[in-house]
C-alpha cells in the first residue's frame, strides 16, 4: 500500500545534481561527408559546448577536449557556431567559433597531431569580431559568415555584414583580408545561402525597431568573383512580414517560410520568377493551421531542409511539433512516427536520411534519424537514458483555459506526481506557474527534470503559453503587443485562478517563477495581483526605463516600441509597468537570481531593484553567480538555484523538508 504524505514532502530520487547534469540540449546539426555532427551542453565541464561527431560504425564521440567551447556571441544570443566538410583527401575540416575569444578556428580532427588553427584576428574594440552562421566552400577555400563588429564601446555601436574568411589562415591577423559580401544597410543579417549553380545567394535582413519575428525581408544578390554581392534587392517579406528562413531548392527554386497569412508556412518562388519586379510565390502547404516556423532568436536555426529528391524536411505543428515530408509538388505531408512531440529548430539531410534534435514527455532531447525510404525512425546520438523509474516522471495535461474577454490561453499542467506517496484526501497540492522567456518563445511538451523535481516532491507545475507566444499563429503573438505585463500578467494568473477555483491546486499555495522575460512577468504579476503568495525571479527585467536607454545589448535595444509602445509617445506606460517603480505593491517573499557577466538583462537592475525594497520588511534573498551571463549553464549554479527555490517554496508553503540547504531569507 502506498503510503500517505502531504503534498511538498515526498521524497524523490531527482535531486538538483541529477536536473542539472541533464540540463541542455543536442543543437546545430550538420552533415560531415556521411557522418552526423552536432553541439552538446556540458554543466559539468563550466558549462562549456562540445562538438559531437557519431562515425559511420554507430560511435558516438567528441570532437574538441576542453576547453574549446563552440558558443558564438553574435547578437549575444549567438548562432550556428561550426561548419564542417570533407576535404578532398577524404579528411574532415571544422571550422569553429571559441566562445572564449570570439574567433573563428579551423581544425583537422584526424589529422596526426592537428590543433585547431586561428582563420580571424582579435579585436579589442568594444565586444570585438564575432561570426556566425559559417557555410563552408572549400572550391573557394573561404568560410562564408555573418560578421558583428564593434565600432565603439557602446551596446549600439555595432555593424553586421556577410564576410568571406579565407581557409589558408591568412586573415589570422589581418582583418583586411577579411573579403565583405554585402555592406551594412540592414542592421541585421543571417548567414547565406548559395544557390544550386553558384550564381546567387541569399539571406535575411530586418532593421530597428523590427524583431525577427515582427518583419523580414528576404535579400537576393549575385556572386561575383573576388567582390561583394552586386545587383543586391529585396525579394519577399516586408516589416509585418517575418521570413523566419530561406534556403534553395535542388531545381534552383527559392523556399522560405512567411508568416504573411498568419501562420509561419513554407512557400517556393521558381527560378524563372526571380527576375526584376513583384516576385510571385506559391504556397506549398496552406491551409493547415499549422506553424513552419520559429522565431528567429539565434541566427541559423532551420525549420526545413530540401533534399536532393525534391521533397522537403519540414518541422510543423500548433503547439507541440512533428517531423515531416512535404511534397512541394502536390503538398502531400507525412509525418515520421515515433513518441516525440517536439522537434528543434535543426535539421540535417544525407540522401535520404533526414536527421533532427526531438523529445517527448518521457524522454529528454536526443539526435533522431528518419529513412524516408522505410520510414523508419532510430535514436542515433544524445540517446535518452533513464537516470531514475519513469514512474517519478510527471504526466503533463494538455489544457486551454478562458482568459479575459474569453480569450484562449494554452497551457501545459504537471500535476504532483509519485508512486511512493499520495497525498491525504483532504488536502490540495501546491502549484507554481511557469512564465517562459522571450516573451516570444514558448514552453515545449517534453521530459524536464526541473519539472519532475518539484512534482515529484508533491508540488505541481503549470507552464503557460500566455498570449504573445509562438507555436499559434501571428495573431496569438501580437496579443502582446504594447500589452507586456498585462496579457501575460493576466493569462499566468487567469491559468492560477482556474486551477484553484476547479480545486486542482490550492489558493493559498500558489507560486510564480521565470527567467529573462519570465522574470519580468514574475516581478509584475508580484506587483499586480496579489494571487501568488511567492515568487522566484530569473535574471530579470525590472526596468523599463533603464533597459530602453542604452540597459542591454543591440539586438534587443528596440523591442519595448512593440512590447511597450514608442517612449517618447508613451513615458508614462514604462514608470507604471515596471516593478522597479511598484515595490511598494510587493507584499509576498521573492527569491531573485542573476548572473553577473549577463549583458541582455544587466545585474544593476536587481541591484536597483533591491535597493528599493530595503526597509519594506518583505522576506527575500538573491544570489548573484559569477562567471554567468543570461541563462545558467554551470552545474554547481543550476543545482544551488534549484535547491534555494524549493527551500523559498518550503518556507513559503510552511513544508518541512531538511534534504535542502535552508535559503536565509531577509527583510
Amino acid at each position: 500500500m502506498v503510503p500517505t504524505g502531504a503534498y511538498g514532502t515526498w521524497p524523490s530520487p531527482i535531486d538538483a545534481v541529477l536536473a542539472a547534469s541533464h540540463d541542455g540540449r543536442a543543437e546545430y546539426l550538420g552533415m560531415v561527408g556521411d557522418e552526423v555532427w552536432w553541439t552538446a551542453a556540458r554543466p559539468t565541464e563550466g558549462g562549456r559546448r562540445a562538438l559531437m561527431r557519431r562515425r559511420a560504425d554507430g560511435g558516438e564521440a567528441s570532437v574538441l577536449a576542453a576547453p574549446w567551447n563552440l558558443r558564438s556571441r553574435v547578437i549575444e544570443y549567438g548562432g550556428r557556431p561550426w561548419a564542417g566538410a570533407r576535404r578532398a583527401d577524404g579528411g574532415p575540416l571544422v571550422v569553429f567559433v571559441h566562445f572564449n575569444d570570439q574567433r573563428l578556428y579551423a581544425y583537422e580532427p584526424d589529422a596526426p597531431e592537428a590543433e585547431p588553427r586561428p582563420l580571424t584576428p582579435v579585436s579589442a574594440l568594444g565586444g570585438g569580431l564575432r561570426w556566425a552562421d559559417p557555410q563552408l566552400h572549400l572550391d573557394r577555400g573561404e568560410v562564408w559568415c555573418v560578421l558583428e563588429e564593434f565600432t565603439g564601446e557602446a551596446p549600439a555601436d555595432v555593424r553586421r555584414v556577410i564576410a568571406a574568411v579565407p581557409l589558408d589562415g591568412s586573415a589570422a591577423e589581418d582583418r583586411g583580408a577579411v573579403r565583405e559580401l554585402s555592406d551594412d544597410r540592414h542592421r541585421f543579417v543571417t548567414g547565406p545561402r548559395l544557390s544550386p549553380d553558384g550564381r546567387h545567394a541569399a539571406w535575411i535582413a530586418w532593421d530597428h525597431p523590427q524583431m525577427p519575428w515582427d518583419g523580414t525581408v528576404v535579400m537576393l544578390g549575385e556572386v561575383t568573383d573576388g567582390g561583394p554581392f552586386s545587383g543586391v534587392r529585396p525579394v519577399v517579406g516586408d516589416t509585418d512580414e517575418s521570413v523566419a528562413q530561406v534556403d534553395w531548392a535542388p531545381d534552383g527554386s527559392l523556399l522560405f517560410v512567411s508568416d504573411v497569412g498568419n501562420w509561419w508556412e513554407l512557400q517556393r518562388i521558381r527560378p524563372e520568377a526571380l527576375g526584376p519586379g513583384v516576385v510571385p510565390s506559391t504556397g506549398l502547404c496552406p491551409g493547415r493551421g499549422e506553424e513552419f516556423g520559429g522565431p528567429l532568436w539565434k541566427l541559423g536555426l532551420t525549420w526545413f531542409h530540401p533534399m536532393e529528391n525534391g521533397l522537403v524536411a519540414v518541422i510543423h505543428g500548433r503547439g507541440a511539433t512533428a517531423l515531416g515530408i512535404l511534397d512541394p509538388e502536390t503538398g502531400e505531408l507525412v509525418d515520421a512516427a515515433g513518441p516525440w512531440t517536439e522537434w528543434a529548430p535543426t535539421l540535417a539531410v544525407h540522401g535520404d536520411r533526414v536527421i533532427g534534435v526531438a523529445a517527448s514527455p518521457r524522454s529528454a532531447y536526443e539526435v533522431v534519424e528518419l529513412d524516408t525510404r522505410s520510414g523508419r525512425t532510430r535514436v542515433i546520438g544524445s540517446a535518452h537514458d533513464d537516470p531514475v523509474d519513469p514512474a517519478y516522471y510527471p504526466e503533463p495535461q494538455i489544457r486551454t483555459f478562458a482568459g479575459p474577454d474569453n480569450r484562449e490561453i494554452h497551457a501545459h499542467i504537471y500535476p504532483p506526481h509519485s508512486p511512493d506517496r499520495i497525498a491525504p484526501d483532504d488536502e490540495l497540492p501546491p502549484f507554481v506557474v511557469w512564465a517562459h522567456g522571450g516573451p516570444t518563445g514558448h514552453a515545449p511538451l517534453v521530459l524536464d527534470l526541473e519539472i519532475a523535481y518539484f512534482t515529484s516532491r508533491g508540488i505541481g507545475v503549470a507552464e503557460v503559453n500566455y498570449g504573445g507566444s509562438t507555436g499559434y499563429g501571428r495573431e496569438y503573438r501580437n496579443r502582446l503587443r504594447e500589452q507586456w505585463g498585462v496579457v501575460d500578467v493576466e493569462d499566468c494568473a487567469a491559468v492560477a485562478e482556474t486551477l484553484a477555483a476547479e480545486g486542482t491546486a490550492d489558493p493559498a499555495r500558489l507560486a510564480i517563477r521565470g527567467g529573462s522575460a519570465g522574470g519580468w512577468t514574475t516581478a509584475a504579476s508580484l506587483t499586480t495581483t496579489d494571487v501568488y503568495a511567492c515568487g522566484t525571479i530569473i535574471y530579470p527585467i525590472l526596468d523599463l526605463l533603464g533597459w530602453a536607454t542604452d540597459g542591454t545589448h543591440d539586438f534587443e535595444s528596440r523591442y519595448l516600441e512593440s512590447l511597450i509602445g514608442p517612449l517618447a509617445d508613451v513615458p508614462g506606460r514604462y514608470r507604471e509597468r515596471s516593478p522597479l517603480r511598484n515595490v511598494d505593491r510587493i507584499t509576498t517573499p521573492f527569491l531573485l537570481l542573476q548572473g553577473l557577466d549577463d549583458v541582455i538583462c544587466p545585474p544593476v537592475q536587481c541591484e536597483r531593484f533591491l535597493a528599493q525594497m530595503a526597509g519594506r520588511g518583505i522576506p527575500h534573498a538573491y544570489i548573484a553567480f559569477e562567471g554567468e551571463g543570461h541563462g545558467f549553464r554551470r552545474a554547481e549554479t543550476m543545482i544551488r538555484a534549484l535547491e534555494c527555490e524549493l527551500s523559498l517554496y518550503a518556507q513559503t508553503f510552511r513544508i518541512p523538508r531538511r534534504d535542502v540547504p535552508l535559503l536565509e531569507l531577509r527583510t
